[in-house]
């Protein structure tokens, strides 16, 4: 059962300002999906075996091959800034 001071925690956990007015609605937004799956906690699965993946899909890497890399110009060619051979970046501090 989720209560307004879980909503309280949540909201600071992910840095969301909620409004009081609705505190209230989350709650019971939140218990009516925990509601769900208390129903699909319920649901006899005796016999039905586990689906670790829904499609069906061998593994679809594209070929590991080697390329020729991009010259130190070529790569360089495109930046809004460089110096010195490389690419050049603001300041952070």
């Amino acid at each position: 059962m989720i209560t307004r001071e879980d909503v309280e925690h949540i909201s600071w956990l992910a840095s969301i300002k909620i409004e009081d007015e609705e505190k209230d609605g989350l709650v019971e937004h939140f218990n009516t999906i925990l509601e769900y799956f208390h129903q699909l906690d319920e649901v006899d699965t005796e016999g039905v075996k586990p689906t670790y993946r829904v499609v069906d899909l061998a593994n679809i890497f594209r070929e590991d091959a080697a390329y020729d890399s991009l010259s130190q110009e070529q790569a360089l060619e495109n930046a809004p800034r460089t110096e010195n051979g490389y690419f050049k970046s603001p300041r952070i501090v």
